[in-house]
């Protein structure tokens, strides 16, 4: 498919040929969503259907081209009050600079079907790129464009790594939520930082501690580390009662996967909201008293990060007292990082 772009033409090529990032599976009904097909009669409706949302997935390419476009198709024209468009259902590119990945530009959202120029006017020299897909739409088809004179082609470096993957578990803060572009969430931050292949099973509202997730991520015997970050989206109750089963279905396969329990961040309102404040410091309470249980029944390889420093002491982190700003997204991944680094020098 042609299109005029300047005094060039723009070839547009189907993105399938390229790799995607992110899936823990392939096994998935089509090919731009996060669960395997199995699961869509057994798992609940809300956790199937946000399965379908694209968050953590990003198509890695490289082409000498002047200009980079896109053409993309939702699943829906997905609105929300509290986040942006770009967020919701745009795409970020960025391109590997020799030292890191380095953003470009976004990709702004219009409607269910779209197509822009992300970047022009560029050198033509051959660039690797990597661009991540919406976070809480779904997607139907991507074509990528480019100078009908350049080529296109997969990818010559191997970054980000897709050897011992993060996979994470957890929220609408997981999944992104409410990040101003899709390059933004912390899973896609960290994945940017250490060049590592980071999945995202961050479900909005539905981290609920659904063991068929457990026993997903389980079958993942080459994770590197498991992320669980799912204490906004239970109950006191599920705390205590279903954390200690969703952790021995995660070892099922392979009993020494490092396991970093977070608490849920403490929310900026909480500090005026007693209700709220109890409510999470209880949660949190009841979680590191689930961790030492497990530690102290044998299980190894489990560490703990604390609500302390997560997103910094000027509650000024949060869109609407709850989900995170790009800059709360960026202390977040910051805790992350420090985390990680000390379970990798253990």
């Amino acid at each position: 498919m042609l299109a005029v772009s300047g005094y060039t033409q723009t070839q547009y090529y189907n993105a399938l040929k390229f790799p995607l990032l992110g899936k823990i599976t392939d096994t998935t009904e089509t090919h731009y969503e996060r669960l395997p097909a199995y699961l869509k009669t057994i798992c609940r409706p809300q956790l199937w259907q946000l399965g379908k949302n694209t968050s953590g997935l990003a198509l890695r390419f490289r082409s000498n081209s002047t200009q980079i476009s896109a053409k993309w198709d939702l699943l829906g024209d997905v609105n929300m009050n509290h986040m942006t468009a770009t967020g919701i259902k745009g795409l970020d590119l960025y391109a590997w600079n020799g030292k890191s990945w380095q953003f470009v530009n976004t990709a702004r959202p219009v409607a269910k079907n779209n197509e822009q120029v992300i970047i022009s006017n560029m050198l033509p020299k051959e660039r690797e790129y990597l661009l991540y897909l919406p976070l809480y739409n779904g997607v139907t088809d991507i074509s990528i464009g480019i100078d009908s004179t350049a080529f296109i082609d997969v990818p010559n470096l191997p970054y980000p790594s897709t050897k011992n993957p993060i996979v994470c578990y957890g929220t609408s803060i997981t999944q992104g939520g409410c990040a101003t572009r899709a390059g933004m969430s912390y899973t896609n931050i960290l994945e940017r930082r250490l060049n590592r292949e980071v999945i995202n099973l961050g479900f909005s509202g539905n981290g609920q501690l659904d063991y068929e997730i457990a026993e997903l991520m389980g079958r993942r015997t080459d994770a590197g580390l498991f992320i669980l970050d799912f204490i906004p989206n239970v109950t006191l109750e599920q705390v205590r009662d279903k954390t200690a089963t969703f952790v021995k279905k995660l070892r099922t396969h392979n009993p020494q996967i490092p396991i970093l329990f977070v608490e849920s961040i403490l929310f900026p309102h909480s500090a005026f909201d007693v209700k709220m404040y109890k409510t999470v410091t209880d949660k949190n309470k009841a979680l590191c008293q689930e961790y030492q249980k497990l530690q102290e029944e044998g299980y190894k390889n489990l560490y703990y990060l604390s609500a302390e420093n997560l997103i910094g002491k000027d509650e000024e982190t949060t869109v609407d007292g709850i989900h995170l700003t790009d800059l709360g997204f960026i202390r977040f991944a910051d805790e992350l990082q420090k985390a990680l680094h000390k379970i990798k020098n253990r």
